[in-house]
C-alpha cells in the first residue's frame, strides 16, 4: 500500500487529539455570551493587498466627493432627488414615468450581485463598499495616528482620566465629526443637488432651517456609525453578509485558509522539520486574528462577519516570510480548490445567472435606447361624440398630457403622421418646462372620406421644433360609412 501524504497524516493526528470547538458558528464574534458588545481593536495592517486596497479606496473617496459637482451634458453624474422624484444617472434624467426602466435596472443589479457573490464572495465588501472604505482607510487611519496601534488604544481606554486622554479623545472625535459632516453633506448633495446644497450654505440659516437640520442629521448618523457602530453595520445590519449562506458554494472564490497545508497548527521552533513533528505550515501566531476588523479567526472557515478585507492575507504572508515558509497560506481560493485541488471553473450555476443578467441588460438597453424625451398620453374626451363642422369635416375633442423628461425648455406642436388632417389646440400652445407635466385639449379634424367606418386609427406626432420627439396612437370616431378610398 502506498504511504499516505504528510498532510493527511497531520490532519488525522490533529483530529484524533482534539475535537474542534465550533461554538463560534452560533454567535457573532463582537457579542459576548451576555449579549454585550465586544469592542474590536484590530492591529494596523500592512502589505501589498492593503496598499492596493488603499489606492482603490482613496480613488473612490475622491470620486464620491467630486461626484455631485461633475456634469455630463449639463446634468450631474448622479442625482437621486426623492423630493422632486427626479433621478439622474450618468447625465440621463429619469422620472416616475420611467418606472419599467427602474424595475429592470433593479432586477439587473440584484442578479449581478448574486452572480458576483457566487463567483467571488464578498469581494465588493472588502474593496469598494463605502462602509469599509471610510472605516478602514479614513477613520481607522485617523485613530491610529492619534491614539496609536491596537495595544496603545487598549491601554488608553483602560487608563484613568488624564489630560493626555482627554486631548486625544477630544481631538479624535472632533476630526471624526468634521469628516462625517463632509460625508453627510456630500450624500445630501446626491439627493438635492450640489447647487441647492451650496445655496443652503451661502444663504442665511433662517431661510433654510429644514435643509440645515437635514445636514446635521446626516452628519450625526455618519458620525455615530463610524465612531461607535463600526463593524456592527456589516455583521448585524447589512443583509449582504447573510446572503452568503444562500449564494456561496464550495466553488466560490473567497478569502480562505488552506487547512490542507496549514493543519495541524503548532508554534514555530527554529530548525524543526514540521512535517516530521506532525505540524502543518500554520505556526498559530494569531496574526490573522489580530488584524481582523470584525474580530474573527479566518482559520475557522468562511463566516458571516468576514468582509474579505485581505488584512489577514497580508499578516499571514508577513509571518510566513519571516519564518521561511511559502506565502499564500491564507489567500483568494475556493473550498473545492483547496480540498480537491480543482481550479475555478465557469459552472452551470454561473452560466444560468449570466444568461439571465445578459437578457435583462439587453431589454434594459433597448428600453433606454427607445426612450423618448417626451412622454405623451392622448385620450378622447369621454362622453362626447364627433362634431360635424360647417365645411363638412368631422372633429373629435381630446385631452393630452405631456411630460418633459429633459432639463431643457421644450415648445411642442402636434401634427398627424398617417393622415392629412388638422390638429387644433384649444387655448395657448403648450410650452413644456424642464421636468414639467403639462395638460391641454385639442381637436383632430378629418374629412369624411378619410374615415374608415365608425372608428379610425390615427397617429399623432409630437414635435419640438422640427424634431419628432414622440408619437402616440388614438382612435377617431365618425359617422357610419364605407371604407375610405
Amino acid at each position: 500500500m502506498a504511504p499516505q501524504p504528510a498532510h493527511i497524516k497531520r490532519n488525522a493526528s490533529a483530529r484524533s487529539r482534539s475535537s474542534p470547538d465550533e461554538s463560534y458558528r452560533d454567535a457573532i464574534s463582537t457579542v459576548d455570551k451576555a449579549g454585550k458588545r465586544v469592542w474590536v481593536y484590530p492591529k494596523k495592517p500592512s502589505g501589498k493587498f492593503t496598499r492596493w486596497r488603499q489606492w482603490v479606496g482613496y480613488s473612490l473617496v475622491v470620486l464620491l466627493f467630486a461626484g455631485p459637482f461633475m456634469r455630463i451634458g449639463g446634468e450631474p453624474l448622479l442625482l437621486i432627488n426623492l423630493v422632486e422624484r427626479r433621478f439622474v444617472f450618468f447625465g440621463q434624467t429619469f422620472w416616475p414615468q420611467d418606472f419599467l426602466i427602474f424595475v429592470l435596472g433593479f432586477l439587473a443589479f440584484i442578479v449581478f450581485v448574486a452572480l458576483f457573490t457566487v463567483a467571488f464572495g464578498r469581494l465588493f465588501c472588502g474593496w469598494v463598499c463605502p462602509q469599509t472604505v471610510f472605516m478602514e482607510h479614513v477613520f481607522r487611519r485617523i485613530e491610529y495616528a492619534i491614539e496609536g496601534d491596537w495595544k496603545q488604544q487598549q491601554a488608553l481606554n483602560k487608563a484613568p482620566l488624564s489630560s493626555d486622554k482627554v486631548i486625544k479623545k477630544t481631538t479624535k472625535h472632533l476630526v471624526f465629526f468634521a469628516i462625517s459632516f463632509l460625508i453627510g453633506n456630500t450624500f445630501l448633495a446626491y439627493i438635492i443637488g450640489s447647487d441647492e446644497l451650496l445655496r443652503i450654505i451661502r444663504e442665511p440659516a433662517a431661510q433654510h432651517l429644514g435643509g440645515l437640520t437635514t445636514m446635521m442629521v446626516f452628519s450625526g448618523v455618519f458620525y455615530g456609525n463610524f465612531a461607535f457602530f463600526r463593524e456592527q453595520a456589516c455583521t448585524t445590519v447589512c443583509p449582504y453578509g447573510r446572503l452568503q449562506g444562500v449564494l456561496l458554494d464550495r466553488k466560490s472564490i473567497v478569502i480562505a485558509y488552506d487547512h490542507v497545508r496549514g493543519e495541524a497548527r503548532g508554534l514555530f521552533r527554529k530548525g524543526e522539520v514540521r512535517n516530521d513533528a506532525g505540524k502543518g505550515d500554520c505556526i498559530d501566531c494569531k496574526a490573522c486574528v489580530h488584524v481582523c476588523p470584525t474580530g474573527i479567526d479566518i482559520r475557522n472557515g468562511t463566516q458571516l462577519e468576514c468582509v474579505n478585507c485581505t488584512a489577514c492575507m497580508d499578516a499571514c504572508d508577513h509571518m510566513m516570510t519571516s519564518v521561511g515558509l511559502p506565502t499564500g497560506l491564507i489567500r483568494y481560493a475556493s473550498e473545492a480548490g483547496i480540498a480537491d485541488k480543482k481550479p475555478f471553473t465557469f459552472n452551470t450555476r454561473l452560466k444560468a445567472y449570466s444568461g439571465v443578467l445578459v437578457a435583462i441588460i439587453g431589454v434594459l438597453v433597448t428600453l433606454i435606447a427607445m426612450r423618448s424625451d417626451v412622454d405623451s398620453t392622448l385620450l378622447r374626451t369621454p362622453g362626447m361624440l364627433y362634431q360635424e363642422r360647417p365645411d363638412g369635416r368631422i372633429s373629435n375633442l381630446y385631452a393630452i398630457k405631456l411630460v418633459n423628461k429633459t432639463q431643457r425648455e421644450m415648445p411642442v406642436r402636434l401634427d398627424l403622421l398617417d393622415l392629412e388632417g388638422e390638429v387644433q389646440m384649444v387655448g395657448k400652445p403648450i410650452d413644456l418646462k424642464p421636468g414639467e407635466l403639462a395638460q391641454g385639449e385639442l381637436f383632430i379634424i378629418l374629412r369624411k372620406e378619410q374615415l374608415d367606418g365608425m372608428r379610425t386609427n390615427v397617429v399623432v406626432g409630437v414635435y419640438s421644433g422640427d424634431k419628432l420627439v414622440d408619437k402616440v396612437k388614438t382612435s377617431f370616431v365618425g359617422p357610419t360609412g364605407g371604407p375610405r378610398p
